[in-house]
Protein backbone atom coordinates (compact mmCIF):
# COMPACT_ATOMS: atom_id res chain seq x y z
CA UNK A 1 0.00 0.00 0.00
CA UNK A 2 1.59 3.29 -0.94
CA UNK A 3 1.38 5.93 1.58
CA UNK A 4 -0.78 9.40 1.37
CA UNK A 5 2.12 12.50 1.26
CA UNK A 6 0.19 15.98 2.29
CA UNK A 7 1.16 19.23 3.91
CA UNK A 8 0.74 18.82 7.80
CA UNK A 9 -1.96 20.64 9.66
CA UNK A 10 -1.26 22.12 13.55
CA UNK A 11 -3.49 18.93 14.25
CA UNK A 12 -0.88 16.69 13.46
CA UNK A 13 1.54 18.25 16.02
CA UNK A 14 1.33 15.89 18.65
CA UNK A 15 2.42 12.84 16.02
CA UNK A 16 5.39 15.09 14.38
CA UNK A 17 6.61 15.36 18.01
CA UNK A 18 6.46 11.74 18.23
CA UNK A 19 8.51 11.51 15.22
CA UNK A 20 11.00 14.00 16.20
CA UNK A 21 11.65 12.04 19.19
CA UNK A 22 12.18 8.89 17.65
CA UNK A 23 14.33 10.08 15.57
CA UNK A 24 16.13 11.58 18.72
CA UNK A 25 16.12 7.83 20.07
CA UNK A 26 17.62 6.44 16.96
CA UNK A 27 20.15 9.09 16.63
CA UNK A 28 21.46 8.41 20.72
CA UNK A 29 20.23 11.72 21.44
CA UNK A 30 16.56 11.14 23.43
CA UNK A 31 17.42 14.33 25.98
CA UNK A 32 17.98 16.70 23.31
CA UNK A 33 14.63 17.42 22.09
CA UNK A 34 13.48 20.52 23.89
CA UNK A 35 10.89 21.64 21.46
CA UNK A 36 6.65 20.73 22.15
CA UNK A 37 4.24 20.39 19.79
CA UNK A 38 2.70 23.95 21.24
CA UNK A 39 6.14 25.11 19.78
CA UNK A 40 5.56 23.33 16.26
CA UNK A 41 1.99 24.85 16.20
CA UNK A 42 3.28 28.36 17.07
CA UNK A 43 6.72 28.26 14.71
CA UNK A 44 4.86 26.12 11.70
CA UNK A 45 1.54 27.02 11.59
CA UNK A 46 1.23 30.27 12.78
CA UNK A 47 1.09 34.28 11.20
CA UNK A 48 5.77 33.79 10.05
CA UNK A 49 5.63 30.18 9.39
CA UNK A 50 9.46 29.29 9.80
CA UNK A 51 8.75 25.34 8.06
CA UNK A 52 6.78 23.25 6.12
CA UNK A 53 6.49 19.69 6.91
CA UNK A 54 4.72 16.83 4.82
CA UNK A 55 3.65 14.24 6.83
CA UNK A 56 2.71 10.10 5.16
CA UNK A 57 0.22 8.60 6.35
CA UNK A 58 -1.06 5.03 6.10
CA UNK A 59 -3.78 3.05 6.38
CA UNK A 60 -4.28 1.31 10.47
CA UNK A 61 -4.86 -2.49 10.15
CA UNK A 62 -7.44 -3.59 7.88
CA UNK A 63 -7.24 -2.29 4.82
CA UNK A 64 -11.07 -1.81 5.18
CA UNK A 65 -10.86 0.19 7.36
CA UNK A 66 -10.46 4.11 6.42
CA UNK A 67 -8.39 5.14 9.26
CA UNK A 68 -5.12 6.64 8.80
CA UNK A 69 -2.13 6.34 11.19
CA UNK A 70 1.26 9.00 10.26
CA UNK A 71 3.80 7.29 9.79
CA UNK A 72 6.99 9.21 8.69
CA UNK A 73 7.32 13.31 8.05
CA UNK A 74 9.64 15.48 6.59
CA UNK A 75 10.39 18.59 7.86
CA UNK A 76 12.04 21.26 5.64
CA UNK A 77 12.71 25.17 5.30
CA UNK A 78 14.19 28.05 2.90
CA UNK A 79 17.66 29.64 3.53
CA UNK A 80 19.63 31.38 1.58
CA UNK A 81 23.02 30.08 -0.50
CA UNK A 82 25.42 33.23 -1.68
CA UNK A 83 26.16 30.39 -4.09
CA UNK A 84 22.88 29.27 -5.33
CA UNK A 85 20.27 31.73 -4.01
CA UNK A 86 17.53 30.20 -2.89
CA UNK A 87 17.50 26.74 -0.73
CA UNK A 88 15.70 24.40 0.96
CA UNK A 89 16.96 22.99 4.15
CA UNK A 90 15.72 19.46 4.55
CA UNK A 91 16.08 18.91 8.48
CA UNK A 92 14.26 16.26 8.97
CA UNK A 93 13.05 12.89 7.35
CA UNK A 94 11.75 10.61 9.49
CA UNK A 95 9.62 7.52 9.18
CA UNK A 96 8.59 5.16 11.97
CA UNK A 97 10.78 1.52 12.20
CA UNK A 98 7.60 -0.58 11.73
CA UNK A 99 7.13 1.28 8.33
CA UNK A 100 10.38 1.60 6.71
CA UNK A 101 11.48 -0.80 3.26
CA UNK A 102 8.03 0.09 2.64
CA UNK A 103 8.71 3.48 0.45
CA UNK A 104 7.36 6.33 2.95
CA UNK A 105 10.69 7.68 3.54
CA UNK A 106 11.30 7.22 -0.55
CA UNK A 107 7.76 8.72 -0.65
CA UNK A 108 8.22 11.97 1.50
CA UNK A 109 11.83 12.52 0.18
CA UNK A 110 10.28 12.05 -3.79
CA UNK A 111 7.75 15.57 -2.28
CA UNK A 112 10.76 17.68 -0.77
CA UNK A 113 12.56 17.21 -4.02
CA UNK A 114 9.45 17.73 -6.38
CA UNK A 115 8.36 20.96 -4.45
CA UNK A 116 12.11 22.47 -4.72
CA UNK A 117 11.95 21.72 -8.50
CA UNK A 118 8.21 23.33 -8.61
CA UNK A 119 9.81 26.20 -6.84
CA UNK A 120 12.49 26.85 -9.26
CA UNK A 121 15.40 26.34 -6.50
CA UNK A 122 18.46 25.32 -7.26
CA UNK A 123 19.34 23.21 -4.56
CA UNK A 124 18.85 21.14 -1.29
CA UNK A 125 20.79 20.75 1.64
CA UNK A 126 20.58 18.30 4.44
CA UNK A 127 23.10 16.61 6.81
CA UNK A 128 23.29 12.79 7.71
CA UNK A 129 25.40 10.59 10.25
CA UNK A 130 28.38 9.21 8.64
CA UNK A 131 27.00 5.79 10.47
CA UNK A 132 23.77 6.00 8.95
CA UNK A 133 25.00 3.95 6.15
CA UNK A 134 21.10 2.91 5.01
CA UNK A 135 20.80 6.70 4.58
CA UNK A 136 23.56 7.70 2.69
CA UNK A 137 23.41 4.93 0.05
CA UNK A 138 19.91 5.79 -0.26
CA UNK A 139 20.69 9.34 -1.03
CA UNK A 140 23.93 8.26 -3.20
CA UNK A 141 21.71 5.58 -5.41
CA UNK A 142 19.53 9.31 -5.59
CA UNK A 143 22.35 11.24 -7.25
CA UNK A 144 22.74 13.42 -4.01
CA UNK A 145 26.34 14.18 -2.75
CA UNK A 146 27.39 12.98 0.24
CA UNK A 147 30.19 15.69 0.77
CA UNK A 148 32.52 14.24 2.86
CA UNK A 149 35.22 17.46 3.14
CA UNK A 150 32.80 19.54 4.72
CA UNK A 151 31.58 19.02 8.89
CA UNK A 152 28.35 20.71 10.46
CA UNK A 153 29.08 23.27 12.67
CA UNK A 154 26.94 24.05 15.49
CA UNK A 155 26.50 26.46 19.03
CA UNK A 156 23.84 25.71 21.31
CA UNK A 157 22.33 28.13 23.28
CA UNK A 158 24.74 27.66 26.30
CA UNK A 159 27.52 27.83 23.84
CA UNK A 160 26.40 30.98 22.05
CA UNK A 161 25.58 32.79 25.64
CA UNK A 162 29.06 31.89 27.17
CA UNK A 163 30.63 33.14 24.16
CA UNK A 164 28.80 36.09 24.36
CA UNK A 165 29.45 36.83 27.88
CA UNK A 166 33.09 36.22 27.58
Amino acid sequence: MQPLIRFATKDDAPAIMRLIQGLADFEKASDQVVITAEDLVRDGFGADPKFKCYVAEMRKGNPEHNEFQIVGMALFYRRYSTWKGPTIHLEDLMVQEEFRGQGVGTALYRAVLTYAHAQNLRRVNWEVLDWNTPAIDFYEKSGADVLKEWRVVSMDDKALSAYLNS
